[in-house]
């Protein structure tokens, strides 16, 4: 505890708090007040923590929407539990990470997704042509206290650190004013949860290196790579029981299958079939990325086309940031097109009027030939599609807006690596 709370430590955590910024809790207390309240309350929080008499207070509950339906509850702590957890992750994180496995890649330094998924392609590749994908049921809510603990007692000797990372688990989930006791789970939102998972998951790690089978695993996210169907049907057998028995966890038997890796999404990417597998964006990661567009382009019809490509374009950038190792062209293709076609949507409905349609495009270089049944009766997306449209506002018209090109960027950054 004395390493938790010395000065270096907690300036780096604090440091950190600030940079992730985030929301209140249930004090109410934001980022921005946090250093005026820590000057004057910071002694007693010490004294607290060294004598080991601190109690975290509840976090606030956020529900936020899957991607794939229903809601991930999130617990949100207040500043200065933030800051403590930072604090203790920061003194436990290198006692724990030499014992995580080669095959754990969340939430750990020097490693990502990136290293995760080429991993995963790697295997394929030598020939282990089917998956088991794992799928925890509800994990972070399911984490029995008492099996965590007892994992980070094998590297933990200071009963102060033990009861506050405790404290941490069991402490309320606040919602409308009440709070509910928690006697299992991790809530996901405090700096301290992903190393906690880490913590807890090394034990299947080190159950799939005994039995000498390939596999990657982020957080809760894990896939077993195997030569067959029938020895899939069988490590899944196998895996679930182990799960049950030593972790107390369940695997979610609709999301979790024995299939071709192609079949399946990976950390949002896919693979396909050929005997050198290539790495494409999963159908699903395209569609999430679809009902964004359409979300920020209902905001921007009383806003200019230069304003609301202002706001797509690092929306566009993150996006393709993560998914640049895709080797297939095609989709990226497809997603430069539908989004210049949404713009030119979003600006026929701008321009409302019949005559003010037929004005700018005429004064976009449009002859009268091609507004001949140009479509003022249809509607504007068949319009974003036709022929007038492309001349009036062709691909080369919204580059000199600004307009991000995906395939362009993800060239750049292929180049850049």
């Amino acid at each position: 505890m004395e390493r938790v709370v010395e000065r270096s430590n907690l300036w780096s955590a604090y440091q950190r708090v600030l940079q992730n910024k985030g929301a209140a809790g249930v004090d109410d207390l934001t980022v921005a007040e946090f250093k005026g309240w820590l000057k004057v309350h910071w002694p007693s929080v010490k004294e607290a923590l060294l004598a080991g008499r601190y109690m975290p207070q509840p976090v606030r509950r956020v529900d936020i929407p899957k991607p794939s339906g229903g809601v991930r509850t999130l617990g949100v702590p207040t500043v200065l539990d933030r800051l403590i957890q930072q604090a203790l992750h920061q003194v436990l994180q290198p006692l724990f990470e030499p014992s995580f496995s080669e095959g754990s890649f969340g939430f750990r330094p020097g490693r990502n997704a990136h290293q995760a998924v080429r991993r995963a392609q790697a295997y394929i590749r030598a020939g282990k042509r089917w998956v088991v994908d794992l799928d925890l049921e509800k994990f972070f809510d399911r984490v029995n206290h008492d099996v965590l603990m007892g994992r980070v007692a094998r590297r933990v000797s200071d009963v102060r650190v033990l009861k506050l990372v405790r404290r941490f688990l069991e402490a309320g989930m606040m919602s409308g004013g009440l709070v509910q006791p928690r006697s299992e789970g991790t809530p996901q939102g405090g700096p301290l949860s992903p190393l906690l998972s880490n913590i807890l998951l090394t034990d299947l790690d080190r159950e799939l290196e005994r039995r000498g089978l390939a596999f990657c695993r982020y957080a809760d996210d894990c896939n077993i790579y195997v030569g067959s169907r029938v020895a899939g049907m069988r490590v899944m057998s196998g895996i679930r029981s182990f799960l049950a028995e030593a972790l107390h966890l369940q695997v979610n038997a609709q999301k979790s299958a024995v299939a071709r890796p192609w079949e399946r999404k990976f950390l949002g990417y896919s693979f396909s079939s050929h005997r050198d597998p290539r790495l494409r964006i999963a159908p699903e990661s395209v569609q999430r990325l679809m009902q964004n567009v359409r979300k920020q382009m209902r905001l921007g019809r009383g806003r200019s086309l230069h304003h609301t490509i202002e706001v797509l374009n690092p929306v566009l950038r993150g996006w393709i940031a993560y998914f640049q190792l895709t080797q297939t062209k095609g989709p990226l293709e497809e997603l430069d097109g539908w989004l210049r076609r949404r713009l030119r949507c979003l600006q026929w409905r701008q321009w409302k009027r019949p005559q003010t349609r037929t004005r700018r495009l005429r004064a976009l270089g449009v002859h009268s030939s091609s507004l001949h049944g140009s479509g003022c009766n249809r509607g504007p997306w068949w319009n974003a599609g036709a022929r007038h449209l492309h001349i009036a506002l062709p691909a080369a018209y919204f580059t000199r807006l600004g307009l991000l090109s995906l395939l362009h960027e993800q060239q750049r950054l292929q180049c850049a690596r």
